[in-house]
C-alpha cells in the first residue's frame, strides 16, 4: 500500500492483493461506490453497495475494529468518495487502486450474472 496526501488528509491506496488478503482476514468492510446496475453485473463478494450518486459520508459505518475500504471501477470514483469523506473530517481512508478493473487482472475471485441463466456465478481466483 502507499499512502497519498489529499490536501493535508492521507489516502491509502491498496492493492488488489492486499484488498483481499484483509477482506479474507475479515479486517476491512469493502465497499463498492459503482451503480447498482454495475454491482449486478460483477462484484466482489462481500462487498457492499453504496453508489457515488446517493453516497452520504455521514450514513457510513464506524471504523471500529476495521477499516473502510472503497473501490469502483477504475480508481477515479472511489477517489472522489474519499475527497467527499475527507471533506467531512473522516478518517482514516483508504481506496482500491486501480479498482475492479485492476481485481479481474489479478485474477482475484469474483461474483458474476450468467448472460445466459440470469443466474449468478462465482469466478475463482486465477490459479
Amino acid at each position: 500500500m502507499h499512502v497519498e496526501d489529499m490536501s493535508g488528509t492521507p489516502l491509502e491506496c491498496w492493492t488488489p492483493e492486499e484488498v483481499f488478503a484483509a477482506q479474507e482476514k475479515g479486517e476491512i468492510v469493502l465497499i463498492d461506490v459503482r451503480t447498482p446496475q454495475e454491482f449486478a453485473f460483477e462484484h466482489i463478494e462481500g462487498g457492499m453497495l453504496s453508489p457515488l450518486a446517493s453516497f452520504k459520508p455521514g450514513y457510513l459505518p464506524t471504523q471500529q475494529g476495521k477499516r473502510i475500504v472503497f473501490h469502483c471501477g477504475s480508481g477515479m470514483r472511489s477517489r472522489r468518495v474519499a475527497e467527499a469523506c475527507a471533506g467531512a473530517g473522516i478518517a482514516p481512508l483508504a481506496h482500491m487502486a486501480g479498482g475492479f478493473a485492476a481485481w479481474k487482472t489479478a485474477g482475484l475471485p469474483y461474483i458474476a450474472t450468467d448472460p445466459a441463466t440470469g443466474g449468478i456465478r462465482h469466478v475463482a481466483k486465477a490459479a
